[in-house]
C-alpha cells in the first residue's frame, strides 16, 4: 500500500470524503489522490516521493511558482512580527494600493478571507445598495458554495432557480434567476419580466469551472449596458482571472479597451499568493455602502491577516509583464503540443482559451463551447484515462474536465519537455475510452 493510500483511508476516517475541497477526492477520474508534501517551482512532491510537474498551480494562485523566493522571504518576515492581531496593519493598504493601481475601475477596496466570502458580500451589497432581492447568475458559473447561487436552472430563459446543493432552501434559491451563458436575449428577456426586482447580474469574468468558456463578442458589454439601463449592478467575479490572466485580469484583456466596466469586482487566488485571502472592490459610492460608512454589514477577525497580505504584496510585486509574457507564451505552446497529440491519436476535440488559461473539451470540434449545456453534452468520458495516463507519466493535471490548467513563471523547458513527452500515450489512452472505461 502506497503512503498516500495510507494517508486517505486514515483521513476518510475523519473527513467528509477525506477531503476539505470535493474536487480533492478524485470522484471525477477516480483513483486515490497524491497526498502532496511538498513543492518547488513548477514541482509537486507527494508522500511517496513522487515528483510531478504541476499544471494546477493551487488553482491559480502560484503564477510565480511554488515557493518563489521574495514571497517566501515576505512571508517568513510578516510570521516573525506575529500572525494575526486583530488590528489595522499598514500593509492591507498597501496591497489594495497595488490592486487599485492595476485596475483603475477598483475604487474601493474590502479584504476578506475566501472567494466564497468576497462574492456572498458583494451580492449583499448590491441588495443593499439597491433595495432589491433577485441575482442573476448563469448556468455553469461557480460562484463559491453561497447557498444563493448554489442553483439550477428551471425550465424556460427565466425561470426561477431550483436548489442544487442539499441544505439550500427553495426560498434562498428562488432569489436566483439562472440564464443559459452567452445569451444576451435571455438577459434581456429576465430583465423585462424581473427588472425592478433584480439587484445584480454576477458572472464569470471569463467562466473557468465549467472548462474554460469565453465570453462571447460583446456578451459582457451587453451585461453593462443591460444592468446599467435597468438600475441593476454588474458584479464580475475575477476570483480565477484576476491578476492570473494579465496585469488587470480578463477585465484588463477586455472590459478596460472596450469601454465597459462593471459596478462590483471579486478577487481571490492570485491576490494572496497562496495564503487565503480574497477580496472586493468597486466603485466608491457601491462600495461606501459597506459598514462602517453604510448599512450594510460585513466583518472577519482574519480579513486582512498581515501574513496573507504579506504574501500578496510580494506576489502582485514580482507579477510584471515578463511573468506575463512568459506563462502566455508557456500557454500557448502547450496548447499547440496538447492539439498535435490529440490530432495524432484521432481524438475528437476543442481546447477552450481565454487568455492563458485554457481546458480541453473532448468530441467539441464541431461547435466549440460556449455554455454549460455544450459543457455537459461533452465525451467527458475520455478524461480520466488521460488524466491518469499524464499522472503516471509525473504531470500532475485537475482532476476533472471541468477545469482550468494553469503555468506558471516556473514552468522552464525542462518542465514542458515533460508534459510534451507525456501527451501522446495520453491521448492514445483518451482514444481508446468507452462511455463504460
Amino acid at each position: 500500500m502506497t503512503a498516500s493510500q495510507e494517508l486517505f483511508d486514515s483521513a476518510r476516517s475523519l473527513m467528509p470524503g477525506g477531503v476539505n475541497s470535493p474536487v480533492r477526492a478524485f470522484g471525477s477520474v477516480g483513483g486515490v489522490p497524491p497526498f502532496i508534501v511538498g513543492a518547488d517551482g513548477a514541482h509537486l512532491t507527494d508522500a511517496d516521493g513522487n515528483d510531478y510537474v504541476d499544471l494546477v498551480c493551487s488553482w491559480g494562485p502560484a503564477l510565480l511558482g511554488h515557493k518563489h523566493p521574495a514571497v517566501q522571504e515576505a512571508v517568513h518576515a510578516a510570521v516573525d512580527r506575529g500572525l494575526s492581531f486583530g488590528a489595522s496593519t499598514p500593509d492591507e493598504a498597501g496591497l489594495a494600493r497595488l490592486v487599485t493601481g492595476r485596475v483603475p475601475a477598483v475604487e474601493r477596496l474590502r479584504m476578506v478571507s475566501t472567494g466564497t466570502e468576497a462574492t456572498m458580500t458583494a451580492i449583499r451589497l448590491a441588495r443593499g445598495y439597491t433595495g432589491r432581492d433577485l441575482v442573476v447568475k448563469f448556468a455553469g458559473c461557480y460562484h463559491g458554495h453561497l447557498d444563493g447561487l448554489l442553483a439550477s436552472a428551471g425550465s424556460g430563459l427565466a425561470t426561477l432557480a431550483l436548489p442544487g446543493s442539499a441544505g439550500v432552501t427553495a426560498a434562498t434559491a428562488a432569489e436566483t434567476l439562472v440564464l443559459p451563458y452567452n445569451d444576451v436575449a435571455a438577459v434581456e428577456a429576465a430583465f423585462a419580466e424581473h427588472g425592478p426586482r433584480i439587484a445584480a447580474v454576477i458572472t464569470e469574468a471569463a467562466p473557468a469551472n465549467m472548462g474554460v468558456v469565453s465570453p462571447a463578442e460583446g456578451f459582457n458589454a451587453a451585461l453593462s449596458r443591460i444592468t446599467s439601463a435597468h438600475g441593476a449592478l454588474l458584479i464580475l467575479d475575477e476570483v480565477l482571472t484576476g491578476f492570473r490572466t494579465g496585469p488587470a485580469g480578463y477585465w484588463g484583456l477586455t472590459g478596460a479597451r472596450e469601454g465597459w466596466t462593471p459596478d462590483l469586482f471579486t478577487f481571490g487566488k492570485v491576490i494572496g499568493g497562496g495564503l487565503p485571502t480574497a477580496a472586493l472592490g468597486g466603485r466608491a459610492e457601491v462600495m461606501d455602502y459597506l459598514a462602517p460608512l453604510g448599512p450594510v454589514y460585513q466583518a472577519g477577525t482574519l480579513s486582512g491577516n498581515p501574513v496573507a497580505m504579506a504574501a500578496g504584496i510580494a506576489t502582485l510585486t514580482h507579477a510584471t509583464e515578463e511573468v506575463y509574457a512568459h506563462v502566455d507564451a508557456r500557454s500557448s505552446q502547450l496548447q499547440a503540443e496538447l492539439g498535435a497529440a490529440l490530432d495524432a491519436a484521432g481524438v475528437d476535440y476543442s481546447i477552450q482559451t481565454a487568455g492563458n488559461l485554457f481546458s480541453v473539451a473532448f468530441g467539441t470540434s464541431r461547435h466549440g463551447v460556449h455554455d454549460y449545456a455544450q459543457a455537459q453534452g461533452q465525451e467527458a468520458f475520455r478524461y480520466a484515462p488521460f488524466f491518469h495516463s499524464m499522472l503516471e507519466s509525473g504531470v500532475y493535471l485537475p482532476p476533472s474536465v471541468f477545469e482550468a490548467w494553469f503555468l506558471s513563471a516556473a514552468h522552464d523547458d525542462a518542465a514542458m519537455e515533460r508534459i510534451v513527452a507525456a501527451l501522446p500515450a495520453a491521448a492514445r489512452a483518451a482514444a481508446a475510452a468507452t462511455p463504460q472505461t
